[in-house]
């Protein structure tokens, strides 16, 4: 099947009409994008705006040959049965019914857990496709495992191979990926590309990285896309070490690298610190914040967790790890931090970026950048921020990707 994508904004487009944001004042030229549609080998379009005919005759494809219309966007941000230019009227089809084309294809309507209708669809040459609108995620007992329940819908059913394409909103709802990949309908050869983009989403570089970590790629409005055939693999690196200042959003970026994943270990280094409220407060923000599948483990031990293998690591962070090897040693005393204290320290930073090197699974590290505050007041203070910044280049040294966060906004320091 040949997928043409006539759009891949959210369902206002890019910019927004009227809007004043920042988003919206940069979403111009390359970055302007229509309302996601999409058309099937010119046959079948998946959504429609206004605009939709002319989108297909400049992506080659004459209006007159579209002969059905299916809506996926809730009733209210799109057409639903309204006639379109040139087009037949739209026809949303119920959850669970099946569409067989004139063309050769099958079309099975998908429950989603959001107001709107996903499509999977079947081309003549066997090759299948999943469209889901806005915010959406298949609904019912298909959602979490193939063919699991009676009634399940064809986005996971009996899940004998995975979908060789998946269309979805990657960036607002990334933990989709994670439940599609767990139950089998994308696997290592899908082809998932990033829909219903607005204007709270990155641009430029940042987008490439964002859907890159998540397996995905974002692709401008008019691309089209083969079914069946081999896509341009994301590259997603290794080991990625995300540094940042004091709330500046750097957990936050470290783990939306990893939010399309079904299993991902949280190593956690700060410890609980029995008795203060404050931290403790921290803590469960933290907590609140990552998807429930998650494995937290609060520890400082990370060379074990790298040495294995396992699904993608998280430790947050290398500045609490450090914190909790000095406290191991006597860093005020001069005469010990002189006498062998500091070497040991470093002989175990030196360890800790071997094993970051060595290690085989995914792994994404969080930092805090040195140096970039006030002037430490206290002879150990500014030992632990010299070793700290020692650390961060030992362990960026071995990482593909490094991040710098400012202000929430990410900056590529490599890779």
């Amino acid at each position: 099947m040949e997928l043409t994508l006539l759009g891949t904004a959210a369902p206002a487009g890019l910019p927004r009409p009227g809007c004043p944001c920042a988003g919206c004042a940069s979403s111009v030229g390359a970055h302007a994008r229509a309302a996601t549609a999409v058309l099937v080998d010119g046959v079948l379009l998946l959504d429609a705006t206004p605009s939709a005919g002319a989108s297909a005759a400049r992506a080659g494809h004459a209006p007159s040959g579209i002969r059905y219309v299916l809506p996926a966007r809730p009733e209210e941000s799109g057409p639903a049965g309204a006639p379109l230019p040139g087009l037949p009227t739209a026809t949303r089809l119920p959850a669970g019914q099946e569409l067989a084309a004139a063309s050769g294809h099958r079309v099975r309507a998908v429950s989603v857990d959001v107001p709107g209708t996903g499509y999977a669809v079947t081309g003549p040459d066997g090759t299948r496709a999943l469209y889901l609108p806005p915010g959406a995620a298949p609904a019912g007992p298909s959602a979490e495992a193939p063919g699991s329940g009676e009634g399940a819908d064809l986005a996971d059913q009996a899940a004998e191979r995975p979908y060789e394409v998946v269309l979805a909103d990657v960036l607002g709802r990334p933990e989709v990926l994670a439940r599609l990949r767990a139950s089998g309908s994308i696997g290592p050869g899908t082809d998932v590309i990033a829909v219903h983009l607005d204007h709270d989403d990155p641009l430029g570089a940042e987008l490439v990285r964002r859907c890159a970590a998540a397996g995905a790629r974002a692709v401008p409005d008019g691309t089209a896309v083969l079914t069946g055939r081999p896509a341009p693999a994301p590259a997603v690196p290794r080991r990625t070490l995300v540094v940042g200042g004091t709330r500046s959003g750097k957990s936050l970026q470290a783990e939306r690298r990893l939010a399309a994943h079904p299993d991902v270990v949280y190593a956690a280094t700060g410890g609980s610190r029995d008795g203060d409220r404050e931290w403790g407060h921290r803590v469960q923000l933290h907590r609140d914040r990552r998807p429930a599948h998650w494995q937290t483990v609060e520890t400082s031990e990370l060379l074990p967790l790298l040495a294995q293998d396992g699904p993608p690591l998280l430790i947050d962070c290398l500045a609490a790890w450090l914190a909790h090897a000095m406290e191991q040693i006597n860093a005020e005393d001069e005469t010990a931090w002189l006498g062998g204290d500091q070497q040991k320290l470093r002989a175990r930073s030196v360890e800790l970026a071997a094993a970051v090197r060595a290690t085989r699974r995914r792994v994404v590290l969080v930092s805090s950048e040195a140096g970039s505050g006030a002037r430490p007041c206290t002879m150990r203070e500014r030992r632990y921020r010299d070793e700290l910044g020692w650390l961060n280049a030992a362990v960026g040294e071995t990482c593909e990707e490094v991040l710098l966060v400012v202000a929430g906004q990410v900056l590529a320091l490599k890779g």
